[in-house]
């Protein structure tokens, strides 16, 4: 029996790992559509037009930067930037954030698309990655251009690519649970508040107690976090910070894709 799980639990594991990029190649088409419809619906009536997309999120970072850095005049011990560690890490955190709160909304936002006839649905989790991580993916590659220069300006495209491929199976768990939950979007949003206080973006790890240190494995945010500024600034980065969030997606692959696989027959009722 055990043996029958771990075969079945394999098969859905790969077919959560390669089933979403699978339908984004066979509906590229389809998605370009999306993607233009999508920005044109969030620029249009914008004076600026598409530069608002990009404009928006780098004020976000400005007004948090000027509340921690000039008005509180929060600094970091040693060599390390406040300035720098700061933007490194909240800026792929709003990209995060975005995306896993608008999956919680996407079947909702595009069910006049399928509730009278037949798409593919599979797609539409993958539409939030790909816009935030167009805008934010400019946004980064330009911060790392200035804040670190052009070594670690390439090395953001990975990061960023590294960063969407790791949200997939999220997207999707999300995506259902925003669809037949009608209170996960005011609940997620405010465990995504937390999580970010509780992960090391505005602090660093090194200025927690010993005991709350401890407790940075429990949070997989955590270890993406070391992973960026290991990978962009040179940082501390040990083999477990590697590890588990790789691991955290390997056991989500499964249940995120089979979940939504059987959901997508009762979507149609629920809206």
């Amino acid at each position: 029996m055990v043996i029958d799980f771990g075969k079945r639990y394999l098969t859905h594991t790969v077919a959560g790992m390669w089933g979403p990029f699978k339908t984004l190649l066979a509906q590229r088409s389809l998605m370009r559509l999306l993607l233009r419809r999508d920005i044109k619906l969030r620029t249009s009536g914008t004076v600026l037009g598409g530069l608002w997309m990009i404009l928006q999120p780098a004020l976000q970072v400005a007004a948090l930067w000027f509340l921690l850095a000039v008005i509180l005049r929060i600094k970091f011990p040693g060599m390390v930037s406040f300035l720098d560690y700061f933007l490194i890490g909240m800026v792929p955190w709003l990209m995060m954030s975005e995306i896993m709160v608008r999956n919680l909304s996407v079947l909702n936002e595009f069910s006049a698309l399928y509730q009278r006839a037949v798409f593919p649905v599979a797609v539409l989790p993958m539409l939030p990655a790909l816009v935030s991580g167009l805008v934010y993916g400019v946004i980064y590659f330009v911060l790392l251009l200035i804040l670190e220069g052009l070594g670690a300006a390439i090395q953001s495209v990975p990061v960023i690519l590294g960063l969407l491929i790791w949200l997939v199976p999220i997207s999707y768990l999300l995506a259902v649970l925003g669809l037949f939950i009608k209170d996960a979007g005011n609940s997620v949003g405010f465990i995504l508040t937390m999580v970010m206080y509780l992960t090391p973006i505005i602090y660093m790890p090194e200025m927690l107690p010993e005991f709350a240190r401890h407790l940075l494995v429990l949070n997989p945010f955590a270890d993406v976090m070391a992973i960026i500024h290991g990978v962009l600034q040179g940082m501390p980065l040990d083999k477990g910070n590697v590890l588990r969030p790789i691991l955290l997606w390997l056991l989500l692959l499964a249940p995120a894709w089979v979940l939504f696989c059987r959901s997508e027959p009762h979507m149609r009722e629920e809206l």
